[in-house]
């Protein structure tokens, strides 16, 4: 059994996408918080969500101007993920972003996306829920799409590798297991 614990998201601000029709990878995720990537209909967003016409508009990222444990989990994963990502910026509670505007909490950056058309962020997924975000789904450790739910949270943390840190707590990101959601804080079992 398992305490339950709040998981990361993408959340994003763009009219013509409705919450769960887009599609992102730590990769593409990665490269958008780098600045490589610029823009909503970059050819590497495009090849994900074909079926969706994405606007030609600049990528506002917004990341937490304060350090937390979410900016933690974040660039945890990210850097698993993306060699580029752990050498340029790194993981910890906080980093030295390269590009974005900070909001204060997940509140700041939730308000921050709101706000800003074509924007980015990364909040925990209890404030996509309360304020109706419009959310990524994300492509996993095993290649496949999933969703932000306690399914694919309680998927991660039934794959994690628990005989290694005493049974006790491990830190979710990149977990393998088909229906895994990537990005989530350790959790505790009980």
């Amino acid at each position: 059994e398992f305490r339950r614990v709040l998981f990361r998201s993408p959340v994003i601000n763009l009219k013509e996408v409705k919450p769960g029709e887009m599609r992102l990878t730590g990769k593409v995720i990665a490269d958008i918080f780098l600045g490589k990537i610029t823009t909503w209909n970059d050819p590497a967003i495009v090849q994900l969500t074909p079926n969706i016409k994405l606007p030609d508009q600049q990528i506002v990222v917004v990341r937490r101007a304060d350090g937390s444990g979410t900016t933690f989990l974040w660039t945890n994963y990210l850097s698993k993920v993306s060699s580029e990502f752990k050498d340029a910026i790194g993981e910890g509670t906080t980093v030295n972003w390269k590009v974005g505007a900070g909001g204060k909490g997940n509140e700041g950056v939730a308000q921050m996306v709101r706000q800003l058309t074509g924007a980015i962020g990364y909040v925990e997924y209890a404030y996509v829920k309360q304020t109706k975000m419009n959310w990524a789904q994300m492509q996993n450790k095993d290649g496949q799409w999933v969703e932000p739910d306690d399914e694919t949270f309680k998927s991660a943390a039934n794959n994690a590798e628990w005989s290694t840190t005493n049974g006790m707590y491990n830190i979710l990101t990149d977990q393998s297991g088909k229906n895994s959601w990537p990005i989530d804080r350790k959790s505790t079992r009980l």
